[in-house]
C-alpha cells in the first residue's frame, strides 16, 4: 500500500490496482474504521488541462526568446512595434508551427515550414506520457491511450483557438479554425504516440528487466490488433523508402548548385543573428523540400508559382523568391537525366511495403494476399496525398498563390504504382512464406536417409572392430592379441597352481637344460611384452603355470611317473610352440616356472 503525505498526492503501488471506475477514476477504498477514503488522483480532464497549459507555456517561451533575439538584431518593425508586437509575432509563430495559416494585407500565407512541429510535437508527447503515468489507467491500454490523448487535445485545441483570436490584428489575422483543427491533431497523434510508449514501457518493466521500448510508433504498434499493425508496418516501409528517395533528389540537387545559393546568401547579407535565424528558417522548410523531392519521384512533380511545373517531363520556372534552398531547383529545359532514375523509388517502395505487410500478418493468407498488397499500397498513397497538401499552399496573392505539389495528383499515381507492385511483391512473398514448411520437411528426410550411411563410420572410428578367434600360429606370438568372444566364464578349466601375486617379486629362473631347446632360443631375444588389458567384451583369461618336469635320480632327463605327496597332479605340456590352448572359448597361456628346493 502506498502512503500519503501532507500535500502530496498519493499513488497507487502496482499491486494496488482496482477497477476503473467513472470518469477515469479508481473507486474509493476503506479507510480506518470502514470509513472510506476520498480518492487521491485527480480527475482526466483535469490532468489533461493542466499538461495543455504547460506544453502551450513551454513552447510560447521558446519562440518569444527567439523572437526577441530577432527584433533586438533586425529592425524594430519587421517583428513588431514594442514588446507587446514582440509578443503576439511569436504567438502567430506558435500557431504557424501547428500549421496554421494567416492572413495579411497582399494575400494569405499557407506555406508554413514543418520542421516547426517539432517543438509542440515534443512537448505535447512528453505530455500523454506524463498524463498516463499519473492517471495509471495501464489495465486497459488501448482504451487508456484514446482517453488520454482525448483529454489532453480537446483542451489543447481550444487554447489554441483562443491565443488565435487574441493574437489578431489590422495587419495579421491568423485563422482560428486552422488553428482548433490543426491543434487537435496535433496533440492527439503526439500525445496518444506518448500515452503509448509509457503504457507499453511499464508492461514491458513488468514483464522482462533490461528491453526498452525507444519510440512511440513501436509501441503503439504492440497496442494495435493483428491486421490493423501489420497494415501499419507496410504503409510505414514504403512511406520510408519514398522519403528518403526524396531526400536523396534534394541533397544531390543542392550540392550540384551550391555556388548559387552561396550568391543567394550574399545578396541578402543577413549578417551573423540574422544568419543564424536565416538557417533556422530553413531547417524548419526542409521537411517541405523532402516531401516535394518525393513528388517529384512519383511523377507530377511540384510547382513554384503559377505556370511553373519541377518534373520528370521537363522543367518550367519563372522567377522565383531570393530564398537560398531554392536554388537547387534545376534550370528550365528538360529534366537531368540522372534524375530519372528516381522513378524507379514508388516500385521499390510498393516491393518493400507489400513484403512487410504478408510477414507481419498473423497467419499467412493464398488468396487474399495481394488484396492486402494493394491495400498498403493505397493506404501509402493517403498518406502521401496529406503530406503533399501540409508541404504546400499559398505565399499571398498573385502568381505565388500556387506553390507546392497537387495533392491529389501525387496521391493518386502514388497509390496506384506502390499499390500495384505492392501487390505483387505481397503475393510472392506469400507464396515464399507458404512453401516453407515443405521445404522444412523435405529437409529432414534428405539428413535421415545420409545418417545410416555415416553413423556406422563414425561408429568404427570410436570403437575397435572385432576380430574373429582363430587358433594360433607358430611364429605368430609376437603380434598384438586378439579379443575372444563373449564368454562369461571357461566351461573347462584345467587345475592351475595359485598365480603369485602381482607385486611379489618373481625367483630368478635356474639356468637347466630346457625340454624345448627352440623356445630357449628365442626367449632372451623376445623384449616382455606388457601386461595385456582384460578384454571389454566379457571374455574370461585364465593364466596357468607350469612348473619343471622332475628329473628322476639316474639322471635320463624324463619325467617322474607320478607327482611328489601332497602336489596336485601336472598336465603335460602340448606340443604348441606358442604354449598356449583353446578351450571352450578361452585362450590359456602356460608358463613355465622354476623349481622349487623343498
Amino acid at each position: 500500500m502506498s502512503e500519503a503525505s501532507p500535500g502530496r498526492r498519493a499513488v497507487p503501488s502496482p499491486g494496488d490496482e482496482a477497477p476503473e471506475g467513472p470518469a477515469g477514476r479508481a473507486p474509493r477504498r476503506p479507510g480506518r474504521g470502514g470509513q472510506p477514503v476520498p480518492p487521491a488522483a485527480r480527475p482526466l480532464y483535469v490532468t489533461g488541462l493542466v499538461a495543455a497549459l504547460w506544453c502551450i507555456g513551454i513552447g510560447l517561451a521558446v519562440l518569444t526568446t527567439v523572437t526577441l533575439i530577432g527584433w533586438i538584431a533586425a529592425p524594430k518593425t519587421a517583428l513588431g512595434d514594442g514588446l507587446s508586437g514582440v509578443f503576439r509575432t511569436a504567438v502567430n509563430f506558435w500557431l504557424v508551427s501547428h500549421h496554421a495559416g494567416f492572413s495579411y494585407g497582399q494575400g494569405r500565407v499557407g506555406l508554413l515550414p514543418l520542421g516547426v512541429l517539432v517543438l509542440p510535437g515534443a512537448l505535447l508527447y512528453r505530455g500523454g506520457g506524463w498524463m498516463i503515468r499519473v492517471a495509471g489507467l495501464t489495465h486497459r491500454p488501448r482504451k487508456a491511450v484514446v482517453h488520454v490523448a482525448v483529454a489532453l487535445a480537446a483542451p489543447y485545441a481550444g487554447l489554441a483557438g483562443l491565443l488565435a483570436l487574441a493574437a489578431a490584428s489590422p495587419q495579421v489575422r491568423p485563422s482560428a479554425w486552422q488553428a482548433l483543427v490543426g491543434g487537435f491533431l496535433v496533440a492527439v497523434i503526439a500525445g496518444g504516440l506518448g500515452a503509448a510508449r509509457a503504457v507499453v514501457a511499464a508492461q514491458v518493466a513488468a514483464q522482462a528487466r533490461g528491453e526498452r521500448v525507444r519510440s512511440g510508433l513501436g509501441a503503439l504498434l504492440r497496442l494495435l490488433p493483428d491486421r490493423p499493425r501489420s497494415l501499419v508496418i507496410g504503409v510505414a516501409g514504403a512511406l520510408a523508402v519514398l522519403l528518403a528517395s526524396g531526400a536523396l533528389l534534394v541533397g544531390a540537387s543542392l550540392a550540384v548548385n551550391m555556388p548559387d545559393a552561396d550568391h543567394l546568401y550574399d545578396l541578402l547579407a543577413p549578417g551573423v543573428v540574422g544568419g543564424v535565424l536565416l538557417l533556422l528558417v530553413e531547417l524548419a522548410f526542409l521537411p517541405n523540400a523532402v516531401i516535394w523531392g518525393m513528388a517529384y519521384a512519383v511523377g507530377p512533380g511540384f510547382s513554384v508559382g503559377s505556370g511553373t511545373s519541377v518534373s520528370p517531363t521537363g522543367v518550367f520556372l519563372d522567377a522565383v523568391p531570393a530564398f537560398p534552398p531554392l536554388a537547387a531547383l534545376p534550370d528550365p529545359g528538360p529534366a537531368p537525366a540522372i534524375s530519372l532514375l528516381a522513378l524507379a523509388a514508388p516500385f521499390v517502395a510498393g516491393a518493400v511495403g507489400g513484403a512487410l505487410t504478408i510477414r507481419s500478418l498473423p497467419a499467412p493468407v493464398s488468396e487474399g494476399a495481394p488484396m492486402w498488397g494493394f491495400v498498403s499500397g493505397a493506404l501509402t498513397g493517403a498518406v502521401v496525398a496529406l503530406l503533399s497538401a501540409l508541404s504546400g499552399g499559398p505565399l499571398g496573392g498573385g502568381r505565388m498563390a500556387t506553390v507546392g505539389p497537387s495533392a491529389w495528383q501525387v496521391g493518386l499515381l502514388a497509390a496506384l504504382e506502390v499499390g500495384i507492385s505492392a501487390a505483387i511483391a505481397a503475393w510472392a512473398a506469400n507464396t515464399m512464406i507458404l512453401r516453407r514448411p515443405a521445404r522444412a520437411a523435405s529437409k529432414p528426410g534428405k539428413r535421415s536417409r545420409k545418417r545410416p550411411e555415416k553413423s556406422p563410420a563414425r561408429r568404427a572410428r570410436r570403437a575397435p572392430a572385432p576380430v574373429p578367434l582363430s587358433a594360433p600360429v607358430p611364429g605368430d606370438h609376437q603380434s598384438a592379441p586378439r579379443p575372444a568372444p563373449r564368454a562369461p566364464y571357461a566351461p573347462d578349466p584345467l587345475e592351475f597352481e595359485e598365480a603369485d601375486p602381482v607385486l611379489a617379486p618373481r625367483r630368478p629362473a635356474r639356468r637347466k637344460a630346457d625340454p624345448l631347446p627352440d623356445l630357449a632360443e628365442e626367449r632372451p631375444r623376445r623384449k616382455p611384452e606388457p601386461p595385456l588389458p582384460p578384454p571389454s567384451d566379457g571374455t574370461v583369461v585364465v593364466e596357468g603355470h607350469l612348473m619343471d618336469d622332475p628329473v628322476d635320480p639316474a639322471g635320463m632327463g624324463g619325467p617322474a611317473d607320478e607327482p611328489g605327496p601332497g602336489e596336485p597332479p601336472v598336465p603335460l605340456p602340448r606340443e604348441d610352440p606358442g604354449r598356449t590352448e583353446n578351450r571352450g572359448g578361452a585362450i590359456y597361456v602356460l608358463r613355465e616356472e622354476p623349481e622349487r628346493d623343498d
